[in-house]
């Protein structure tokens, strides 16, 4: 049953009378509904409609923690804070508090915020704690191959800043995405490609099917197709952004997929309820 630290991840906090409401006006997750105990994917856009940053989204006290990669952490901070105009809420990076994941039932005696990953039930549970509060039985990459195995993304592994759309990151499909809430930074552009129905890139797993080696960013291809572009890797799996109209045509002819040299299959995410195409169905 294992917990993995996270250092990878960090803390921005955000609080104040005027915090629920702030948040809800420029994040694409229902701040709201927000349940106690419950990690929720978020993502702040830009006005075009692409993820700035992703995070999970909880409530801590009478504020909130954004659970976010570290190396964008000060700076997630600083763009919320240009939207902050008269709002009563102070956001900070908290260097004293770290990230850890649990899954497969994994329990700490430590004094920690205990949250469900509310992506997906496998993924276990977030912890947030006083840094040196316990030591871990798991690695960073364990948990990394744990949510790679799943077919779980993450921003700046799995698809680039400022260059991908919501949808093409699976939020739509992980609860990332409130179609139903109130305007946000970018929101028409993603309520625009819901009700189209015009998400035709989407990350996807791969698996390796020989014993040539999955390369982070490598290139997806069939026959003279560029299909996409391989994102985090773990042994002989990883996450692919994949065209899947291109994935239609290569399977409805035929071809063989490679990521760089290694010939690979796709999968696709159990969880997902988009459109996947099979083989002999053109795109």
């Amino acid at each position: 049953m294992p917990i993995a630290l996270l250092p990878d991840r960090a803390v921005v906090t955000v609080t104040g009378e005027d915090a629920p409401g702030f948040l809800q006006g420029v994040v694409t997750c229902n701040v709201e509904t927000l349940e106690p105990g419950e990690a929720r994917l978020g993502a702040l856009l830009t006005p075009q409609g692409k993820i700035l940053f992703d995070f999970l989204l909880a409530r801590a006290g009478d504020g909130y923690h954004l659970d976010v990669a570290a190396d964008r952490a000060a700076d997630l901070a600083k763009r919320l804070g240009l939207y902050r105009l008269r709002a009563r809420v102070t956001i900070a990076l908290d260097p004293t508090l770290g990230v850890a994941a649990a899954w497969d039932g994994a329990t700490t005696a430590a004094t920690v915020a205990r949250l469900r990953d509310g992506r997906l039930d496998a993924l276990g549970a977030r912890l947030h704690f006083e840094a040196g509060a316990f030591s871990a039985d798991a690695t960073e990459a364990e948990y990394h191959a744990h949510r790679i195995r799943i077919g779980i993304p993450e921003g700046g592994r799995d698809f680039p800043w400022s260059d991908a759309f919501p949808h093409e990151a699976l939020m739509d499909q992980l609860g990332g995405v409130d179609f139903r809430k109130g305007c946000y930074v970018g929101q028409e552009v993603v309520s625009r490609m819901q009700h189209r129905g015009t998400a035709r890139t989407r990350i996807v797993p791969l698996v390796a099917v020989s014993e040539e080696a999955l390369e982070a960013g490598a290139e997806i291809t069939a026959g003279q197709r560029t299909l996409g572009t391989v994102g985090s890797v773990a042994g002989r799996r990883g996450l692919g952004l994949l065209r899947l109209d291109r994935l239609a045509d290569a399977l409805a002819a035929g071809e063989p997929l490679r990521a760089g040299r290694a010939p690979v299959g796709v999968e696709k995410p159990a969880f997902a309820t988009f459109a996947f195409p099979e083989a002999g169905q053109a795109g």
